[in-house]
């Protein structure tokens, strides 16, 4: 059993620190607590930890979390701290922490700092930030994916046991499979969005990575729950029985027509993954996935983009010229682009889309009748700092091929490691109806082959 004494809880904080310095990685973060600050509330949670009458199981009961690091996305609210969603000159210091946030804090875990993304949470490339792209924690050259790229990165370099993120159009599910991370996308609406800046206020989730899938779900189930300060939260409307065999689970795994051109080595490792899969004993079928393929493009070529302008769009109109304090401008050119463009989205367009939404979501609801659960690879290639730079949106189109329909659908899905093809780590995702979370978690704990 771990041991919470305040020694351990500041040998770890120091490591952490230590691990910060020796990485040399500052574009990861926005906001870095001093080191000082983070251990007297160390030293706050190992007097609670004492008042559990010295008990370390009783304290685990208590406080679940306790004596785990965590970094903050910096669109989400930290306490005392300005609220940037990666720009400079937006937001302001937050009064108090989001209740994603103050529920981790609740529970023992202690937050190291904000942490860098794409520009208000718009892209999938963790490119796209005033502060610094945000490189691939271990492959130079290579991107660290988006918007949670911050996040991703301070988890990968072993500084913090989990890191949240958001997920509007695959942003804690692509960072996640670029670094061999479990990715956990909830339902919408079951964790609360108080205290984040939305990207798509209707769409949006707080996500959580970590290395471990024990760890990820845990700090998903703590998150849980209805908050009346988001108008959006909802409680559990639907239990899906978690399946206890593999031979019980129906996988259902899109036409090979569909999944379209991968990364070199890409396509043979998903197809070794499946068979992996039914060697296991799961149960594979193919499904016709073009509905959601459709969906997918939906949303940022559709009249749903719209729904960003309205969330920041009048603020961006204002303050295109705005620039940071070192002179250079505080606004991500492709970022400004995506959403002032979709300032003047017309409602008949967006009602229009929203019946063809329907349709396709009529179409999702009769094919997850059939199925446990649909497997795709997360995303579809893992590019260089280079290539995105030389094709900003049609790349960061690709990288959401597979991850752009779930909140659009209403879908849960989880994000997990399997393997890698070289030097890069190759994911795989899990989509689900809404409020299959927990048996989503249960079938990659069968997939990956772990008990908790």
């Amino acid at each position: 059993m771990t041991t919470l004494s305040l020694e351990s809880l500041v040998a770890k904080v120091e490591a952490a620190y230590e691990r910060i310095a020796a990485t040399d990685r500052p574009e990861v973060w926005i906001h870095l607590r001093p080191k000082a600050e983070v251990l007297a509330e160390v030293a706050e949670l190992a007097n609670s930890i004492a008042q559990t009458k010295g008990n370390d199981s009783e304290a685990i009961a208590e406080l679940p979390l306790a004596g785990t690091l965590f970094a903050v996305k910096g669109n989400i609210d930290l306490a005392g701290y300005q609220t940037t969603a990666a720009c400079p000159t937006f937001g302001s210091v937050a009064e108090e922490d989001a209740t994603a946030v103050a529920r981790l804090r609740a529970a023992g875990a202690v937050p190291l700092g904000a942490t860098n993304l794409d520009q208000f949470a718009t892209g999938l490339v963790g490119q796209r930030s005033p502060y610094g792209a945000v490189r691939h924690a271990f492959l130079p050259g290579k991107i660290s994916g988006g918007s949670s790229s911050g996040s991703a990165v301070a988890v990968s370099l072993g500084i913090v046991d989990f890191a949240l993120g958001t997920d509007t159009a695959g942003s804690g599910r692509v960072p996640a499979a670029f670094h061999g991370l479990i990715g956990i996308k909830p339902t919408r609406g079951l964790i609360s969005n108080h205290g984040v800046v939305p990207a798509c206020r209707s769409l949006d989730v707080v996500t959580v990575m970590a290395a471990e899938l024990e760890l990820a779900s845990k700090a998903a189930e703590v998150m849980t729950g209805f908050d009346p300060a988001d108008p959006l939260s909802r409680v559990r409307e639907q239990n899906f029985e978690v399946v206890a065999r593999a031979q019980d689970t129906v996988i259902g795994i899109a036409k090979a027509s569909q999944i379209g051109e991968l990364a070199p080595g890409w396509a043979q490792r998903f197809e070794q993954y499946i068979a992996e899969l039914a060697s296991a004993g799961f149960q594979i079928v193919e499904v016709d996935i073009a509905p959601l393929l459709r969906v997918a493009t939906m949303l940022y070529e559709g009249a749903f983009v719209a729904e960003r302008y309205a969330a920041v769009g009048q603020w961006l109109d204002e303050h295109l010229n705005d620039s940071s304090e070192d002179g250079s401008p505080a606004i991500d050119p492709t970022v400004g682009k995506i959403i002032t463009s979709a300032k003047n989205i017309s409602a008949a367009r967006l009602y229009k889309d929203f019946e063809e939404l329907d349709i396709h979501r009529a179409y999702a609801n009769r094919l997850f009748a059939q199925i446990d659960a649909l497997l795709l690879p997360t995303t579809v290639e893992l590019p260089t700092q280079a290539e995105v730079a030389a094709e900003p949106f049609a790349v960061n189109t690709r990288l959401g091929r597979f991850t752009n329909f779930a909140n659009l659908l209403d879908l849960a899905a989880i994000a997990v490691p399997a393997g890698n093809v070289g030097a890069e780590p190759f994911g795989v995702q899990f989509v689900a109806p809404a409020f299959a979370d927990e048996k989503l978690v249960g079938l990659a704990a069968m997939a990956l082959g772990v008990e908790f």
